[in-house]
């Protein structure tokens, strides 16, 4: 009977912790051999910024990840979302566009994946305006190649961005094709859909966000590579659909951005949707 006992409380235990296991967050690295055309620079270290004991913000990312954090099997969805935090590519914030995100999703049964992407700069990379769009395409691939195991429909996979997040999402959404590094295998990086909160789309200089366009490109880029991430000229047939939201009176990121996308979208006939509010203000998550 005793021994009975002890099993029946083995079993429990382990019962427990199996769910707990699953439902927990794991960091998985993006790059675990190291991220292509990386400059090695020990000066350059990552910084948390934490704020009552809370990590807000993540700064000078050299080593990126996806925390992933997944529903119970018995109220997924099968779909799954990767989460780019904004930041003005500058830095993530990576609780309330991030951490606090991924749980509303688990909560409705969708798979969280959020995206620590490196930061734009000369440091640490060779090349600082493809290196988001690198983290983003093999993020995507990794959901996509261990969607089984994860219990993740390969067709339900999308993307979410706020800010610059949101302009490395509509990056992804347009360029999910370019190859920007050498990629193992023909796993797709097209997400199946995007969402867009608040989003940096153009690199135009007359509506763009000021700080994430010279993070991102420079001081004084080309007119080919402003055009090239300026994602309003770059939606295409297949662009996958988009749900946006932005306020009027966002007086960081111009709604513009919003307007000329959805616009793109319309004339290449991509069902997607627009939601702008007359007031809301800036980076509310």
């Amino acid at each position: 009977m005793k021994k009975l006992k002890l099993l029946s409380l083995v079993l429990f235990i382990v019962s427990i912790n199996a769910s707990f296991s699953y439902s927990q967050s794991n960091i998985i690295r993006i790059w675990p051999s190291g991220a292509p055309a990386a400059i090695a620079n020990d000066s350059y270290a990552e910084k948390s910024i934490e704020r009552n004991g809370v990590v807000t913000s993540i700064e000078k990312v050299t080593d990126p990840t996806i925390t992933m954090s997944l529903p119970s099997r018995e109220t997924s969805t099968g779909a799954a979302v990767l989460i780019c935090p904004g930041g003005g590519y500058s830095g993530l914030a990576i609780d309330h566009e991030g951490y606090a995100v991924a749980k509303w999703l688990n909560d409705n049964g969708i798979a969280a994946f959020i995206l620590k992407y490196r930061l734009p700069s000369d440091l640490i990379m060779k090349n600082k305006t493809i290196a988001p769009l690198q983290d983003a395409q093999e993020a995507i691939r990794i959901i996509r190649r261990n969607a089984t195991l994860w219990n993740i429909n390969p067709g339900k996979i999308g993307v979410l961005g706020f800010s610059a997040g949101g302009h490395l999402a509509s990056t992804l959404s347009t360029h999910f094709n370019d190859k920007v590094y050498e990629v193992a295998d023909v796993t797709s990086a097209r997400p199946d859909f995007s969402i867009l909160i608040y989003p940096v789309i153009t690199m135009d200089a007359s509506y763009t966000h000021g700080g994430s366009r010279n993070n991102l490109l420079g001081d004084n880029p080309s007119d080919e590579v402003v055009k090239f991430y300026s994602n309003e000229l770059q939606v295409a047939a297949d662009t996958p659909p988009a749900f946006m939201v932005h306020s009027m009176d966002d007086n960081v990121v111009p709604v513009k951005n919003s307007l000329n996308y959805y616009d793109g979208l319309m004339r290449n006939n991509i069902p997607s949707e627009l939601h702008v509010f007359q007031k809301g203000g800036h980076g509310y998550g």
